[in-house]
């Protein structure tokens, strides 16, 4: 991810180095890791982050589609209250509705998120650490990537979270929206979720990176691998927390194109953004485009910490293990 730690720089002279001593080594240009070793990194950290904070989300879910198929208890009351009338109701299951479709997206979805960051970032950079216009141009083109392999899932698990949802797994909702709705279904909000995710990557790297130089600024003497830990965990949660309360509305409007039609939810004519927008106000006044931000923001930092982390101590694994194999 952004710029490694000191163990992981890779300067042109340690390269030219390696090359005149042990020339039959490959040094790759940026942290030593490998194309793949980047997307199983991102794949652990995004099955990590989300599977951690899937009841969050789902909660989140519940309160930003329309009150009619998110029943009253979760959109009159407050985030601990609708927990409780959630677990009442339904129980512990009713939180991990439609894990096994964020399962199936979040995996390939954060492999393609964090290779095409980590590639977009090496060659926008241009080897200055401190190009924040490379770190926010690599992630909105790593999530408009993501996003194409992770709407389709996403859509599903936001059906399967509703409360009385008609579907009895991933495989019922995606035969029967394919032969309801067609295949167009599973793209309503990708314009949305494009360009909700855009600034909101923008955001997060650029904070993210930000963060984690200020953090290591203030304290340069620690470097051992928990002060790092708690650097790139903090760091990711302030990211998470901001790009989340800023996209909110967004977020809102894509929530209710994903869920239209479904235990009474509205069905929209197209997927103008505009439109939805429109109905929300009118229905719910300018407060109904930040339904659900409290947990939206309690998913996304704790969620960016641990994505952050994760993914950062699978890049130390991998480092790890490329420099044991250099060795032997």
């Amino acid at each position: 991810m952004a710029d490694a730690s000191p163990k992981f720089r890779d300067t042109a002279e340690f390269r030219d180095a390696a090359a005149e001593f042990r020339p039959e080594i490959r040094v790759s240009p940026h942290d030593g890791l490998e194309f793949w070793q980047f997307m199983v990194a991102g794949s652990i950290a995004g099955c990590v982050e989300h599977s951690a904070m899937f009841p969050v989300d789902t909660l989140k879910t519940r309160m930003q589609a329309r009150p009619a198929c998110a029943a009253p208890h979760t959109v009159s009351l407050g985030l601990r209250q609708s927990l409780r009338s959630v677990l009442k109701v339904e129980g512990l299951v009713g939180l991990y509705r439609g894990i096994a479709a964020m399962m199936l997206g979040a995996g390939p979805a954060h492999a393609v998120y964090f290779s095409v960051y980590e590639t977009s970032k090496e060659m926008l950079s241009a080897g200055n650490p401190n190009n924040h216009l490379a770190h926010a141009a690599s992630g909105v083109l790593a999530t408009v990537a993501s996003d194409a392999v992770f709407t389709p899932m996403d859509m599903v698990k936001q059906r399967l979270q509703l409360r009385s949802s008609p579907y009895k797994g991933v495989m019922d909702c995606v035969k029967t929206v394919l032969r309801e709705e067609g295949f167009g279904a599973f793209y309503a909000s990708y314009r949305t979720t494009v360009l909700m995710n855009a600034p909101f990557t923008a955001v997060h790297f650029t904070t993210y990176e930000a963060a984690k130089r200020a953090l290591k600024e203030l304290s340069p003497e620690s470097t051992g691998d928990e002060e790092s830990l708690v650097v790139h965990a903090t760091a990711g949660a302030a990211a998470g927390a901001l790009a989340a309360a800023l996209t909110t509305p967004l977020d809102v409007v894509k929530t209710q194109l994903q869920c239209q039609g479904v235990c009474g939810c509205d069905r929209y004519t197209n997927s103008s953004i505009g439109d939805v927008f429109r109905t929300i106000v009118r229905q719910d006044g300018y407060a109904g485009l930040m339904r659900g931000w409290k947990p939206r923001m309690l998913f996304h930092a704790p969620a960016a910490a641990i994505c952050w982390s994760t993914y950062e101590a699978s890049k130390t694994f991998f480092q790890n293990m490329n420099d044991s194999r250099r060795q032997s």
